[in-house]
């Protein structure tokens, strides 16, 4: 299966989204499908399709067997089969779109963005299902290094590629972080503890001298 270009991500995450938050309307015809591309909220980035472009899209995941077109209407419809295209769960494939509209995020964030598309129990859940997407062959997310200044280290699809990893960013899973910074404060406390440890060991030589001295031993 190629990489998907960034429309066709987009029009599969909004197929996948309006599954769950307008069951009513859902098939999609072209209209809600351009409406819910262009969309101005829970979008990154917003862009400005076309028509003919949405429909081109749609023919990229049709052929490849992510979506296809509804029956029993008089106006075409679209939905998704991104579960089985990709052979996931539907937990992976509320990630997936998630990640697909919103962009990289952390798993808390992405619990939080996926609660009307399916509700996960806690953000170990969250963890779970997305490292199961990274081990998988080819993986479809990555764990994104942390920036300097961030806590947690987001995730990424990887549906339309590789993704460029944050400017100064630390390795995954590493423990330090260069964009930490060291207070004059805790440098005063060090500086402190230093002469402490010192001077105790001047007095255990001066014992130890002593001890030597009364004992004859050199």
């Amino acid at each position: 299966m190629r990489n998907l270009t960034p429309l066709e991500a987009r029009v599969l995450g909004v197929l996948v989204e309006k599954q769950h938050t307008v069951p009513d309307t859902y098939p999609l015809s072209l209209n809600a499908l351009v409406a819910g591309c262009n969309q101005k909220t829970a979008r990154v980035p917003v862009i400005e399709a076309t028509d003919a472009e949405v429909l081109t899209a749609v023919d990229g995941l049709k052929s490849q067997s992510l979506a296809f077109e509804g029956s029993s209407s008089r106006v075409v419809k679209f939905e998704h089969n991104m579960a089985r295209g990709y052979a996931v769960p539907a937990q992976a494939v509320a990630l997936l779109a998630v990640l697909m509209l919103r962009g990289p995020q952390t798993a808390a964030e992405l619990r939080l963005n996926c609660e009307r598309l399916h509700r996960f129990a806690d953000i170990s859940a969250v963890e779970g299902f997305l490292e199961e997407l990274a081990e998988r062959y080819p993986p479809r997310v990555v764990k994104l290094g942390r920036a300097p200044g961030e806590r947690e280290a987001r995730w990424a699809h990887l549906l339309c590629g590789e993704v460029a990893q944050p400017a100064g960013a630390l390795a995954a899973g590493s423990g330090a972080d260069p964009g930490q910074s060291v207070s004059a404060g805790e440098i005063a406390a060090l500086k402190a503890e230093q002469a402490r440890l010192a001077a105790e060991v001047a007095e255990l030589r001066t014992l130890v001298e002593r001890l030597a001295r009364e004992l004859g031993v050199e």
